[in-house]
């Protein structure tokens, strides 16, 4: 009776997002409602609604901001960097963006950042979304730099969150990557300026002596080194294609937790077992995107099965759905995948 309650509940809560999609009524911090439940219970659509997808962005990254005012990589951070791959379906939400930019120019100044991370990752993701929509370097994204520089220990590394929540919370090889790939995003030629080229160094001395500790952290630093030079050779670039190629599940899918193995991360806090073998939003939508990058052709056969796999598995929200790695309570994963689902989608358009 209780997962049939569960069930209705997000069948009822589905409806009125499909409803508000087809009235085109936009979603803002002053009518954002509640995203229904992430479970593994919410039916799959069977056919891709990029319309819903967009909706489901908005709705998941200002009802996070709203309620938790606070920014993670896995919702509204992530949403910067995917939301304008579905800017002819209707335009981002300009409020997730100027809560970042509050956050720099406001908070950080009273109060300073609560941690090097939260830095971090905002520089990196407002320097990608100021690629992806402006093409200029956003005097605010700068500001952002300048501080994350500041943070910037001797070794080229930050300190980070390793809080045990693979794959972005668990280890700082993942924010020097992706500081590393924020700096090679940011429009203008900034990574080759006077201010950054010290950070830059830095940045890649520390990725040159900390090798990746997951598969993962890998394809990440394949996806840096096509936006910053000297982070990864030929055979290397290479290796990492080949080793996620050979995970691709017979669906045309990939499982999240087969990119997780090799270090403590891979365990779960409720010691139940990983899901391996069963295709997820952020496994498949997270390396369909990689290839891409990394120069797989959008007409190759992995990627074409892939992107089937993405279509055929959209849920009745609008997201892709992925299981926590660490514990079946919060699958908040469910966000970024849907983030690299939309960004796959649109890599590898025609």
């Amino acid at each position: 009776m209780i997962r049939f309650r569960n069930l209705l509940v997000v069948l009822l809560a589905v409806f009125s997002l499909e409803v508000l999609a087809e009235e085109g009524e936009r979603v803002t911090l002053d009518n954002v409602e509640k995203p229904p439940e992430l479970s593994p219970e919410e039916p799959v659509r069977g056919k891709f609604s990029a319309q819903l997808a967009a909706r489901y962005l908005d709705t998941s990254a200002l009802h996070w901001q709203k309620q938790r005012k606070c920014g993670t990589c896995h919702t509204n951070f992530a949403y910067l960097m995917a939301r304008p791959a579905l800017k002819s379906i209707s335009p981002p939400s300009q409020e997730v963006r100027k809560f970042f930019e509050s956050m720099v120019e406001e908070r950080w100044e009273s109060q300073g950042p609560r941690w090097d991370a939260e830095v971090v990752v905002t520089a990196s993701l407002l320097a990608a979304n100021d690629r992806l929509t402006t093409g200029k370097l956003n005097p605010v994204t700068r500001k952002a730099f300048k501080r994350m520089w500041g943070l910037q220990r001797k070794d080229g590394g930050w300190d980070w969150l390793e809080c045990g929540w693979p794959p972005m919370e668990s280890d700082a090889h993942y924010g020097v990557t992706l500081a590393a790939l924020g700096v090679g995003m940011a429009p203008g030629g900034y990574a080759g300026s006077d201010e950054a080229k010290a950070g830059v160094e830095g940045i890649r001395r520390y990725l040159l002596k900390n090798p990746p500790p997951s598969l993962h952290h890998r394809a990440m630093l394949l996806w840096a080194s096509t936006r910053l030079g000297g982070l990864m050779g030929k055979k290397d670039h290479a290796s990492v294609i080949s080793a996620l190629s050979a995970l691709q599940r017979p669906d045309g899918g990939w499982a999240m937790a087969s990119l997780l193995e090799g270090w403590d991360g891979h365990k779960r806090k409720d010691d139940k077992k990983q899901e391996l073998e069963k295709s997820d939003g952020y496994g498949t939508g997270f390396v369909a995107y990689v290839l891409r990058q990394g120069g797989v052709p959008a007409s190759d056969d992995r990627l074409k099965k892939a992107i089937a796999w993405l279509k055929r598995n959209q849920r009745e929200s609008g997201r892709w759905f992925t299981r926590s790695p660490t514990r079946d309570s919060k699958h908040f994963i469910s966000n970024a995948g849907t983030a690299f689902a939309v960004m796959a989608i649109e890599a590898c358009l025609p």
